[in-house]
């Protein structure tokens, strides 16, 4: 094999490679006489197929298995032999492989191979990391919240008997026929349906416009599609129900006792007062763990000064740009971003596109120096979390993944990276600070 280094510039490297055909020639003839050994042909005795009718009927079949195997090997030598770590997959590119898959004689396979390497970089100091963690404690009127949010759960409806005008939070049972310009359309009649006054879960409008209706009243209320609703001919369009009140009832919330709590399974009501303690603490400390994290990467940026492949860079901008232009179609872009224009965007986005690779090289040489590593037990489990998104198919999602290492990797690469981070936080000097719900939960802005 002779290889010729053709470019080197920063990460970028591409060689020229020559395999002589003789040793491809014998390669498809070993191949070609193993197939002969049990080869069937009518006119021929098993396994007796002379080597011309061999190449003339698999030849060809035989020469391209035996360039693509090849070619994979003598890439896997280059990169071994010059001790280089590819950032993506070389991109290959044969050259003659006209002459070499022709009829006549065989010529030297010629291919070029093109790629960039993951870059050379020393780890920084992390013991010198300033970090801060934001901390907030549950608030008894949180836990009182959601206390009553419970008993709301388990509430009992009784029928009101006065007769009054329904109000915030009673339950009407209606009829109701919807209209656009005088004309009923399909889907908007209905018949005996049950509705929260001024709740939650319709159309907006709908159901504030029945505070004041009384069992036997009607009303004829205007209302206007949201601009996302899956009726598409309804979407942000406006329309008209004639609306008949049928009957009232009112919500009786159960009292948050010792009782409630025991029905829901509980001890006491101390027992659960506790266990919702816990419950929100622990997603108060998920949220502070997330800000944390975001402080430790933007501290890692700042210190991840080196040069990224931009094979890696164009992929991961691809997979944002992919997804922008998706919210975009769809109207779902955020609006800050609606007011750019596409170059902007695009600036931007790539932008962070080079920092996540950036970081995510970083995170990686820090793991592989460290030596950490996801175990068999740990790449399991979260397999089984995965699955558990989807009942009755687990069986499915776990073969699923165990045939697709691309997938698994998908798996893998998010426990890697928390490991990482949980060892880099480890290291680094952590201040707590006590903060308002408000401030935890704020948005910081990207730094890039």
């Amino acid at each position: 094999m002779q290889v010729t280094e053709t470019l080197s510039d920063g990460l970028k490297r591409a060689f020229t490679v020559v395999l002589p055909a003789a040793d491809i020639e014998g390669k498809r003839n070993s191949k070609l006489t193993e197939m002969g050994r049990t080869m069937r042909l009518p006119g021929f005795r098993p396994g007796r197929v002379p080597m011309p009718v061999m190449k003339q009927r698999f030849g060809t079949a035989v020469m391209a298995e035996v360039l693509e195997e090849t070619v994979d090997a003598a890439t896997r030598q280059v990169l071994a032999e010059r001790n280089l770590r590819p950032a993506m997959q070389p991109r290959v590119t044969p050259v003659n492989i006209e002459g070499v898959m022709g009829k006549g004689s065989l010529a030297d396979l010629e291919f070029t191979m093109e790629l960039e390497l993951l870059p050379d970089f020393a780890v920084p100091d992390l013991t010198g990391l300033m970090l801060t963690r934001l901390r907030t404690e549950v608030a008894e009127d949180t836990i009182e919240t959601a206390l009553t949010e419970l008993a709301t759960r388990q509430r009992k409806f009784e029928d009101v008997e006065e007769a009054r005008p329904a109000v915030a939070g009673d339950w009407l049972k209606v009829d109701f026929v919807g209209s656009r310009d005088g004309e009923a359309f399909a889907g908007g009649e209905a018949h005996d349906i049950d509705i929260e006054v001024a709740g939650q879960g319709f159309i907006p409008g709908f159901a504030e416009q029945l505070e004041g209706l009384s069992a036997g009243e009607q009303r004829t209320i205007e209302v206007t599609f949201p601009e996302d609703y899956p009726a598409t001919h309804l979407a942000g369009k406006p329309a008209q129900f004639a609306i008949t009140a049928k009957a009232l009832r009112r919500a009786v919330l159960p009292t948050i006792d010792d009782d409630l709590a025991t029905n829901l399974g509980f001890e006491n009501l101390a027992d659960m007062r506790e266990a919702v303690r816990g419950r929100t603490q622990r997603e108060y400390d998920q949220l502070s763990r997330l800000r944390l994290k975001r402080d430790l990467l933007d501290h890692l940026a700042k210190l991840a000064q080196f040069d990224t492949p931009q094979t890696m860079v164009d992929a991961e901008f691809g997979q944002i740009w992919q997804r922008i232009e998706s919210d975009r179609a769809s109207g779902q872009l955020d609006e800050e971003d609606r007011e750019k224009d596409e170059e902007t965007l695009k600036r931007e986005y790539r932008a962070i596109a080079e920092r996540r690779v950036r970081l995510g090289l970083l995170l990686a040489e820090i793991g592989r120096q460290r030596g950490i590593t996801v175990t068999n037990e740990e790449l399991n489990r979260a397999l089984r979390m995965e699955a558990s998104r989807y009942p009755g198919q687990e069986a499915q999602v776990i073969e699923f993944f165990r045939k697709n290492p691309n997938a698994i990797e998908g798996i893998r690469g998010p426990i890697f990276e928390e490991k990482v981070v949980d060892y880099v936080i480890e290291m680094a000097k952590v201040e707590d600070r006590v903060v308002s719900l408000t401030e935890l939960q704020e948005e910081p802005p990207v730094e890039l």
